[in-house]
């Protein structure tokens, strides 16, 4: 995760959000006590937040999902883009760091419509998928462990509904993707998803300078022929 644009000079950084990105006192707060309960911050960036919001209101989207909440700021900007009767199943491993966010969750009026799941994401996943929710998902959002993003996508897609659309974080990795001389596990990892899903004929998809890079991919109502 980013808290800001990767590569953006400072005053532009700045204007950015003074023109497109309201004032937001519950999002300064999470990220302080983020910083000192945890002790850094993983949050996406206010942009990129404010963008996916955007994307949910136009796509009308009532249900969503998101891989990996660390302290739930990322579930709460898109459970306010929901409508009232919208759902968000956020999925992590730490009960301790999302108790941050439920906090935060209460107090901005959207707790009720985020279902908060402790466990390892692929078995919730797969659970969802048994229960017959595959093709019931608006909005997918991952933002967790890199040595599983392929699987995460593979899972996300089958839970979309034609016309949704699946959102990976950091898929720029700070830029260390386009260094031949970097191969880390991570690094690897996410350069496996970028190209799975430039090839994936199942959806249109375009890669975004935004945060750290956000992929996204649009799964194609219609299959391509």
């Amino acid at each position: 995760m980013s808290t800001r644009t990767m590569g953006l000079p400072e005053a532009v950084q700045q204007y950015l959000l003074s023109v497109s990105v309201p004032p937001d006192a519950l999002w300064e707060q999470l990220r302080d006590e983020t910083i000192s309960t945890v002790g850094f911050n993983m949050q996406i960036s206010p942009e990129q937040a404010q963008f996916m919001a955007f994307l949910i209101r136009l796509m009308n989207v009532d249900n969503a999902l998101e891989i990996g909440t660390f302290t739930g700021y990322s579930a709460l900007s898109i459970a306010r883009a929901l409508p009232a009767h919208g759902r968000l199943i956020a999925c992590d491993v730490s009960d301790e760091w999302t108790s941050i966010g439920r906090k935060y969750w209460q107090r901005a009026g959207v707790d009720s419509k985020i279902t908060l799941k402790i466990a390892p994401a692929a078995d919730t996943l797969d659970a969802m998928i048994a229960q017959g929710r595959a093709g019931t998902i608006g909005f997918a959002f991952i933002d967790a462990d890199k040595s599983n993003y392929v699987t995460y996508y593979e899972k996300c897609l089958e839970l979309l509904q034609p016309g949704g659309v699946v959102c990976v974080d950091n898929t720029l990795w700070g830029g260390v993707v386009a260094d031949p001389g970097i191969n880390d596990a991570d690094t690897r990892a996410i350069r496996d998803l970028n190209q799975r899903i430039f090839e994936d004929t199942r959806v249109t998809s375009t890669l975004l300078p935004i945060g750290d890079g956000l992929h996204m991919a649009h799964k194609n109502r219609d299959p391509v022929k």
